[in-house]
C-alpha cells in the first residue's frame, strides 16, 4: 500500500466523489495506514540518547602497585616452596590479567533509552527483563541499576550524566518500580581494591 499514490487518487477526485460513502471509506483507509506508520515510528523512536563510562577510573598510587606486587611475589613463593607449578603458572596468568584490565582506559558506550528498553550499542535490556531499578552515587558518578528477574542473573549497571538524570529516571519509574540499592559484597570489594 503505496501512500503516495492514494493522495495523488484523492487530489484527482471532484469535489462531488470526494463527499461520495465511497470515498469516505477511502479516507479512513488512508487515515488508518498514516496512523499505523506513525505508531510504527514512535516505538522505534529513541527518546533519550547520551554517552558515559564503563567503569568508573580508580586512583592507584604507588603504594598499590608495591602492595600488588608483594601479594603476587607471595603467591608465587608459596607456589614454588610447595611444588606447585599449575598453581604459579595461575598465578602469574592473572596477575598479568589484572595489570591489562586496570591500565587499560574503560570504554566510553553509546545509550539509548526507547520505549523497547535499554539499548547499550548493539545490547537491548528490555523493561520486562528487570524487576526494579535503583540509584547509586558514587563520588558524583550517578549510575542506574536494573534487578533482574532471573534469580542467578547478574545486575546491570549503567552511569548517566547528571543532566539527562531527571529523564532518565523517570522513563524508568514509568515502567518499573524504583527501589533502594546498596553495594553488594563483589562491588564493596572491588571498590576497596580498586580494581
Amino acid at each position: 500500500l503505496d501512500w503516495r499514490k492514494l493522495v495523488r487518487e484523492f487530489e484527482s477526485l471532484t469535489l462531488r466523489q470526494k463527499r461520495s460513502r465511497y470515498w469516505t471509506r477511502f479516507l479512513c483507509v488512508v487515515c488508518r495506514f498514516f496512523s499505523e506508520c506513525y505508531n510504527e515510528l514512535m516505538a522505534k523512536d529513541e527518546l533519550i540518547n547520551w554517552e558515559a563510562r564503563e567503569y568508573i577510573v580508580q586512583e592507584r598510587n604507588v603504594g598499590w602497585w608495591v602492595g600488588f606486587a608483594l601479594v603476587v611475589l607471595v603467591l608465587a613463593a608459596i607456589a614454588l616452596f610447595m611444588k606447585l607449578y599449575s598453581f604459579l603458572v595461575v598465578i602469574v596468568v592473572a596477575a598479568i590479567a589484572l595489570v591489562v584490565y586496570v591500565t587499560r582506559e574503560p570504554r566510553t558506550l553509546h545509550y539509548s533509552l526507547s520505549k523497547d528498553g535499554l539499548s547499550e550499542g548493539n545490547n537491548l535490556y528490555a523493561f520486562d527483563e528487570f524487576k526494579s531499578f535503583g540509584i547509586l552515587n558514587e563520588d558524583n558518578h550517578y549510575s542506574l541499576v536494573l534487578m533482574p528477574k532471573k534469580r542467578f542473573a547478574m545486575r546491570v549497571t549503567v552511569f548517566f550524566p547528571e543532566a539527562e538524570g531527571e529523564q532518565i529516571v523517570d522513563m524508568f519509574g514509568a515502567r518499573l518500580p524504583m527501589e533502594p540499592v546498596k553495594l553488594d559484597l563483589l562491588d564493596k570489594m572491588v571498590r576497596w581494591l580498586r580494581i
